[in-house]
């Protein structure tokens, strides 16, 4: 029976939400069955809005038989316990399914996207040394290049088939909380990626944060959903494995995410909890979508900081406040806001979570208050990763001293709010100024022009650095020398002279990772070409 990480708050501080708290994670745990066999097999699981706009329900009671049905047939092909499986599978109940089954196995889920091209997915999937994989049919063509012969289940037919034949039941691997339930590569910065590998006490971990930021679900008549691809772990952990563990109903839909269809999917089924990336919200509120008709009562973001002016638009225009967390793959869901407990202080990655410790160091291992330093958390934590797959030199260099270093700059204020500066090697060092891009694309992005953006720093020969900014403009402004003056005048007039972008180049988007995110480090190729004001390089 899934229990709360916070059984009561009323009445209590942050301050006293920590102290009392104390995790309670059981030494035998399968994420399998804990996220389907534990709930009453009428109650509601999952709502997928189909392409041709029909609706179809799914009870927990189907989702457990057909996970035990597919965990069968997995092990009629020779998986077994410990064995990675790659799950290739845009959002949908196929998904949820897979993950489920293989760890009823006990087996390993490796969570990959369908944007991945085949280059991409060989590398995880042969990094992994994969024993199956779960694919649809549009990813199918991609593992032609595989080394190594696997065998590949892809849903369809003959994927549902499997899912309606055969005995219900199924003897769920008695696996401890500290096995390994799922591994899941990092986005990283530089070099091959690395895999994090996660245990099946990860999903207690994670529940503080879930709890806080959807403001202390699960309450009666939730309705939870995401448009982030369940191949991330924002999707998987920070909406799907949790909710399915609460017995809450999870909504999916089979079309691609666009700003004002997004409003109304949520209007139309009623959601009350939404965890919507920065990205979708920087589109929904270039787009001008809104609605009237909404039921939300918590949305929660992370990956990126939002500044005051996205915030006040959701409060206006999606009728609820934001609720901002921080994680990372290797250890997630360790800072956040909740509005009902403590401020929320725009643009703040919030404070600790009850359970995790968090402190902002310089290289020697010294806490910093008030100046900026690497976001660190300590271990043991039940939220972070085991370790990285196959790659112990990489593990080793990831702690210091008891801590898990992110590779993320922040700052801790005196009230004990975090607040996001840059990856450590995003830091744009100009004239002895460190200066974090975050900043001046919050101010960006208050420009009525701007859709969205993106800084990096560049060479100059005399500052060492400077800020250089990318710039996608909304519809009916035009891009070019008047209007990349006109965004140097706004920085300069709301932060400082070191801060203006000396470079701006236009751009029709920017390339993002499969998670949202945007990668700075394709930027940096147009580093050294990047015209001064204006201009929009070829292709682009």
């Amino acid at each position: 029976m899934a229990t709360r990480a916070i059984e009561t708050h009323d009445g209590m501080t942050h301050g006293s939400l920590r102290s009392r708290f104390r995790w309670s994670i059981p030494e035998r745990f399968n994420l399998g069955a804990a996220c389907s066999d534990a709930h009453p097999p009428g109650d509601l699981a999952l709502v997928t809005e189909l392409a041709d706009g029909s609706v179809r329900m799914t009870t927990f009671g189907q989702i457990a038989e057909r996970s035990n049905r597919l965990a069968r047939h997995l092990r009629s092909l020779g998986v077994a316990r410990g064995d990675r499986v790659g799950v290739i599978v845009p959002q949908s109940e196929a998904t949820g399914l897979a993950h489920l089954a293989v760890w009823k196995l006990g087996a390993v889920s490796l969570p990959l996207a369908s944007l991945f091209g085949p280059d991409a997915l060989a590398y995880r999937l042969e990094d992994a040394e994969v024993a199956a994989v779960i694919t649809s049919p549009e990813n199918a063509h991609k593992l032609a290049g595989l080394q190594a012969e696997v065998p590949i289940v892809t849903t369809g037919q003959g994927f549902d088939a499997i899912l309606a034949d055969g005995d219900p039941a199924f003897p769920v691997a008695d696996t401890a909380a500290e096995d390994p339930a799922y591994l899941i590569y990092t986005s990283g910065t530089t070099g091959q990626p690395k895999g994090a590998l996660h245990a099946h006490r990860s999903l207690h971990g994670h529940l503080p944060g879930f709890e806080l930021y959807y403001e202390f679900a699960p309450q009666p008549g939730d309705l939870i959903w995401t448009p982030a691809d369940w191949a991330w772990i924002g999707g998987l952990m920070d909406v799907l494995v949790p909710a399915w563990y609460f017995g809450m109903t999870v909504l999916t839909a089979e079309h691609d995410f666009e700003p004002h269809s997004a409003v109304e999917l949520m209007s139309r089924h009623r959601v009350t909890l939404a965890f919507i990336p920065p990205t979708g919200l920087k589109m929904m509120r270039a787009a001008g979508a809104e609605h009237d008709g909404l039921s939300l009562r918590a949305i929660f973001t992370g990956g990126e900081p939002l500044g005051e002016e996205l915030l006040t638009w959701t409060r206006t225009h999606l009728g609820v406040g934001i609720n901002e967390g921080y994680g990372q793959t290797e250890c997630n869901l360790v800072l956040g806001n909740c509005g009902s407990m403590w401020p929320v202080r725009a643009g703040s990655m919030g404070r600790p979570l009850p359970g995790h410790e968090v402190a902002i160091m310089d290289d020697d291992g010294t806490r910093l208050v008030g100046k900026a330093g690497e976001v660190c958390v300590r271990s043991p934590d039940p939220v972070m990763m085991l370790r990285y797959w196959n790659r112990p030199e990489a593990t080793a260099n990831k702690y210091r001293d008891g801590w898990l270093l992110t590779g993320d700059m922040g700052i801790e204020d005196e009230d004990g709010y975090f607040w996001f500066v840059s990856r450590k090697d995003d830091v744009i060092s100009s004239m002895g100024y460190r200066i974090g891009p975050g900043e001046i694309e919050e101010s960006l992005l208050g420009h009525p022009a701007v859709a969205m953006c993106a800084v990096i720093g560049v060479p100059d020969e005399i500052r060492g650095q400077v800020p250089a900014a990318f710039v996608v403009v909304r519809d009916g402004h035009q891009p070019g020398d008047t209007l990349a003056a006109e965004l140097q005048e706004h920085v300069r007039t709301r932060l400082a002279a070191h801060e203006v972008p000396r470079r701006i180049t236009f751009m029709d988007d920017l390339p993002r990772t499969t998670t949202g995110k945007i990668m700075r480090r394709a930027l940096r190729d147009h580093g050294d070409v990047t015209p001064t004001v204006g201009g929009r390089p070829s292709g682009g």
